[in-house]
């Protein structure tokens, strides 16, 4: 089957407008071709039970993250769907509802678990920080920066970028240097990038 077919296969098994299947729609369906794996359980059926997606990414360049979805309710098709995907021993950064977990614990040795909170803006909500200093440009992933830089120091004091951007959802990293803390670059920036996500029609997630 080809990418294009796999995609039509697991369809539906996303909601593209959840918040919730934000970041596993992207992955699934808009991550770059050519550093995706997308694996259908049954691999050539035309409408898939479950399917697990291997995807390179900059996070880390020797270990695929891995997003997926299951039948949870079948523990036995559920387990097949991983074992048919990702082969034993193999090293992965994985993303998963959290209903998943007893099955993942029980078939993976787990090195370290985050529980993650997401977060939707509420367009309705949203204030404009207006700061003079923010500046936009492109970030190594080749999606727009919003950064505060001390031209003085040539020292960025905050940086807003996207992890990920799909038509529907984008997903809003920040990061501000300890010594520009408690000036309000991290807000401003984030602001930016807010807005533009808003003008360009998608729905902010942190």
């Amino acid at each position: 089957m080809s990418l294009t077919q796999q995609r039509r296969a697991i369809y539906h098994l996303l909601d593209e407008t959840n918040p919730a299947d934000g970041m596993a729609a992207y992955f699934a369906f808009y991550h770059p071709d050519n550093r995706t794996i997308l694996r259908p359980y049954p691999y050539t059926a035309i409408r898939a039970e479950g399917y697990v997606a291997l995807s390179r990414t900059g996070m880390d360049l020797f270990r695929p993250f891995v997003t997926l979805r299951l039948p949870i309710h079948n523990m036995q098709t559920s387990t097949e769907v991983i074992y048919e995907a990702i082969d034993v021993g193999t090293s992965v950064i994985l993303n998963s509802p959290s209903r998943y977990a007893p099955l993942l614990h029980a078939l993976f040795e787990v090195e370290s678990e985050e529980h993650l909170s997401l977060y939707v803006l509420r367009p309705s909500n949203f204030q404009p920080i207006v700061n003079v200093l923010v500046t936009q440009d492109k970030a190594p992933n080749g999606l727009p920066r919003f950064s505060i830089r001390d031209r003085e120091n040539d020292v960025i004091g905050a940086s807003a970028t996207l992890n990920w951007q799909s038509p529907t959802y984008a997903e809003i990293g920040v990061t501000t240097n300890p010594g520009y803390r408690r000036r309000g670059f991290g807000r401003s920036v984030v602001s930016a990038m807010v807005n533009y996500l808003l003008e360009n029609g998608r729905t902010p997630l942190y």
